[in-house]
């Protein structure tokens, strides 16, 4: 199987619940060979509309952040945690997220990225697996074991409180650096098989080897 597989699979899902109220499965979109996946929480009104994450104000604040650190939606994949709308927008529930989280680990799985962005509380929690608030880990790059997490806040919720505008601003910069750390080809370690001192040194004069850029990937 492969991403538009998985893709035609989930067309007429009825796993659970929200199966029944939703007007379109909305899977995701973007470049299927991405480096960098945004992961939300679930579809709104316009998305379930258009079947197409992120496309009410909110993506368009997405949108806006995204070319401030010199990315396009084109650049990226971006996908949600649920793929059909809870009624009144209301939080997804524990079992609607176990239903759904294994077609999100596949879609990784299928693209592959360096560096997955959660936006808000539940793809963060969803993806590191256990119970934290976004404001304690937002804007950190915490490594797993085949790519990098990213929290961000949701700009939806900095629609909803304009005092979480600026700090999310704030994350996009903090992206901007990791971003640009990835587009760095690390140092190589120095490969000199040789020991040996020179002859006019002593041992304890040797210089000795660079050190060795750090990188996140």
């Amino acid at each position: 199987m492969d991403l538009i597989e998985l893709k035609t699979s989930l067309h007429n899902c009825q796993r659970c619940r929200l199966s029944s109220g939703r007007t379109q499965v909305v899977f995701g979109s973007g470049n299927h060979q991405a480096d960098i996946m945004f992961v939300g929480e679930a579809p709104g009104f316009y998305e379930d509309r258009e079947g197409v994450p992120f496309v009410g104000a909110a993506g368009k604040l997405l949108t806006e952040l995204l070319q401030s650190v010199g990315l396009s939606r084109s650049d990226i994949f971006i996908a949600n945690v649920i793929k059909c709308r809870p009624p009144n927008n209301r939080d997804p529930l524990p079992d609607e997220i176990d239903t759904c989280k294994p077609f999100l680990l596949q879609q990784i799985e299928f693209i592959r990225p360096k560096l997955v962005c959660t936006l808000g509380n539940f793809a963060t929690q969803t993806l590191l697996e256990k119970k934290v608030g976004i404001t304690k880990v937002r804007g950190q790059a915490i490594p797993l074991a085949n790519f990098v997490v990213f929290p961000l806040l949701h700009p939806a919720a900095a629609l909803h409180q304009g005092n979480l505008r600026v700090p999310l601003k704030e994350d996009f910069q903090k992206l901007k650096t990791v971003l640009e750390q990835m587009s760095k080809p690390p140092i190589p370690p120095n490969t000199s098989s040789s020991t040996v001192p020179p002859p006019h040194k002593s041992p304890k004069e040797a210089p000795a080897d660079p050190p060795t850029q750090m990188s996140l990937f």
